[in-house]
């Protein structure tokens, strides 16, 4: 899948002194200041004589220093995986460690679990949003352990404290890694010149990168099977050892912590909170879709690999993970006269811009405009020139609703996939006033050159819109409390919004809004188009396998009791039993794998969440992807409510009946039995 939604967890459990053993990169003042405001609104709470306890002085007063805290932090810790400035890059981290930790010491707080549990006991009558605040409050309370001896909490803390520390590790040494693959001109034989051009080099030797536009169309596009196979290793080793180690220590931990609270394993606490509740279900899930899934791999292996044995003249030639990219690419030349690289020249960046951005705005009644050159004057840091910065309006009332960065080309240092930051929550104050949200879009697409714009890959274009789909999560969200403003859902459901916009991308009448050649201003041709749609479950057996392998992986890794795991050896084990090839000695994806921050014990959250994402869609399907009247429906019932109501009950209310998976497995080619 393309990406994840970034965001912390609402701090809503406080005071930690700033230089903590864990901390070892110096906190910046205004942080230090942030956090000292939080304590002393937490000491206000705490203060509420019990009998004047009410809503708005106790869990509302929480909300409002969770997002006020948020405000004054979110943007200087987002900094670790932007900046290019390291000393920067290091305070953004110990940002994000102390501040992490300062809720870990919140929600071990006797004092304040009291003054809240005090208004809990009176059951107070609340409705809505406020009466999910005060439930989920509770449920958080118990999950972190406040009905354990002191003695317990006390080592939970320590744990979740090492826990972050080394999350944010794990996560540096990836974005960090910058391995190079030297090769050279000659290995690199049908690979597109300006993706060799923008390569270092160094004596003759092409030194490729492993950024996604140099390492995607290496693997696309070189006629050499070693050189794809040295990159395609080496890219599944980024990280390495230290990464290996780091995460060992992470599941032990995540183990540890489970068995304390109660829980069976790491998956069982993790997703307690989330649609599928518990491992079994998880388990259950995947077992119903491997087999139907394997079948369309095993069909597509089998086209793939009679065309390697034609082309190599090598009857007994056997097909290998690094083959499945370029061979795809000669099929849909073959099978479905559809060149990649000339697809990509009818999608240069600001086109792709323009009509994403009016697909959302007919749709959604929306308008963006760019104020980047006023970021300044609204208080909002530019850093890097490649950031833009978006203002977004509701048509009918006028009224801005929030803003969104976008960051779009690859860098040294910087955060290396694709993914959706929650920077700011929207919040409606006791004064009436509301905070309006922000996001960020953090991306790494094909560079422009001297000579030609950037030129996105269908891929590439299809995540843009699935980021953009977290974004106007966040954006047009209606909640008032912080705690479920816009992407605050359960985690298997935060990608169904994003996802769901990915079909906008294959819809022939979407595309010719804005799919236009970078040279000519030509539309992209009606047979090309119907050469992409009738190619799009090409692969779909084998890619979904892969993401069966990812998700099983997290799920082994984090369903052992004792959390003591050869993390290689299960990745290889896993590899193998839910894919059609063998596993690699000597590599490691899993080191790399930086879901496995953040995502532990719920990767399979892509796939769930795929199928409300499809069923959802239904309903453009039969009123037109373009029809406002669609879109208005699915921006009221969907994304303006935010986590403000179960996800099971949001989607019978949207659909008008029980969500299934029919339109899911249709979407994937396969036959369900």
């Amino acid at each position: 899948m393309h990406s994840c939604v970034r965001a912390r967890s609402a701090l809503v459990l406080a005071a930690l002194s700033i230089v903590s053993p864990a901390i070892t990169q110096e906190v910046p003042q205004s942080v230090k200041d942030a956090l000292k405001r939080a304590d002393e609104a937490v000491a206000k709470i705490i203060a509420v004589p019990d009998a004047d306890r009410n809503f708005d002085n106790t869990l509302g007063a929480l909300d409002d220093l969770s997002v006020r805290l948020d405000n004054d932090t979110s943007l200087v810790a987002f900094q670790q995986f932007v900046s290019t400035d390291a000393a920067e890059r290091d305070a953004a981290r110990a940002t994000d460690e102390a501040v992490t930790n300062w809720g870990i010491e919140l929600s071990k707080r006797e004092d304040l679990y009291k003054a809240i549990k005090a208004y809990a006991d009176t059951n107070p009558k609340l409705e809505g949003e406020k009466k999910r605040m005060l439930d989920f409050t509770m449920r958080d309370y118990r999950r972190a352990g406040m009905m354990l001896p002191a003695d317990q909490r006390e080592r939970l803390k320590q744990i979740e404290m090492e826990l972050n520390k080394l999350g944010i590790e794990f996560e540096q040494n990836i974005n960090e890694d910058d391995t190079r693959v030297p090769l050279f001109p000659s290995e690199l034989k049908g690979v597109p010149k300006d993706v060799i051009d923008r390569q270092e080099s160094a004596r003759g030797l092409v030194l490729l990168g492993l950024d996604g536009p140099s390492y995607g169309p290496v693997m696309d596009y070189c006629e050499n099977e070693s050189t794809r196979q040295k990159c395609w290793m080496t890219y599944r080793r980024r990280a390495g050892d230290k990464n290996v180690r780091i995460l060992e220590r992470l599941v032990k931990l995540r183990a540890d912590e489970a068995k304390i609270l109660g829980y069976k394993n790491t998956v069982d606490y993790e997703v307690e909170t989330r649609m599928a509740k518990n491992s079994e279900s998880i388990a259950k899930f995947y077992r119903s879709l491997e087999p139907l899934v394997r079948q369309k791999a095993e069909a597509d292996m089998a086209e793939l690999l009679a065309l390697k044995r034609k082309l190599t003249k090598n009857p007994k030639a056997t097909f290998n993970p690094w083959d499945y990219a370029f061979y795809k690419n000669l099929l849909l030349k073959q099978k479905y006269a559809v060149d990649s690289e000339k697809v990509s020249e009818y999608f240069p960046m600001q086109r792709v811009v323009d009509g994403l951005f009016k697909v959302a705005q007919d749709l959604f009644a929306i308008d963006l405009k760019d104020v980047t050159a006023n970021a300044k004057s609204l208080g909002l840091p530019l850093w890097h020139p490649d950031v833009k910065l978006y203002e977004v309006t509701d048509r009918s009332t006028h009224q801005i609703l929030g803003h969104m960065y976008t960051d779009l080309y690859p860098r040294p240092n910087k955060y290396n996939h694709a993914a959706c930051w929650g920077l700011q929550a929207r919040k409606v104050w006791a004064d009436g006033t509301v905070q309006k949200p922000l996001a960020a879009l953090v991306c790494n697409f094909t560079k422009p050159t001297a000579d030609k714009p950037s030129l996105l890959p269908h891929d590439e274009v299809e995540t843009f819109f699935h980021e953009f789909g977290h974004g106007l999560h966040q954006l047009l969200t209606e909640t008032s409390l912080g705690r479920f403003s816009g992407t605050a859902v359960a985690r298997d459901f935060v990608e169904a919004p994003s996802q769901m916009l990915e079909n906008w991308v294959w819809d022939p009448k979407v595309l010719k809004l804005f799919a236009k050649h970078y040279k000519t201003g030509a539309a992209i041709p009606d047979a090309l188009v119907e050469g992409m749609r009738k190619a799009h479950t090409l692969g779909s057996g084998i890619e979904t396998q892969g993401q069966l392998y990812l998700g099983e992986m997290d799920q082994a890794f984090h369903t052992v009791p004792s959390g003591v795991v050869d993390t290689t050896k299960v990745d290889h084990e896993v590899y193998e039993r839910t894919t059609l090839y063998k596993s690699v000695p000597h590599t490691m994806f899993q080191a790399s794998f930086g879901h496995l921050v953040g995502y532990e014990g719920a990767y399979y959250g892509y796939l769930w969440s795929l199928v409300f994402a499809q069923d959802m869609f239904t309903r453009f399907e039969k009123l037109g992807p373009t029809n406002p009247e669609a879109g208005m429906y699915y921006r009221k019932r969907i994304l303006a409510r935010g986590g403000s109501m179960d996800e099971t009950d949001m989607l019978r209310d949207y659909l008008g009946r029980e969500p299934n998976t029919e339109a899911f497995y249709r979407h994937l080619g396969l036959t369900k039995k």
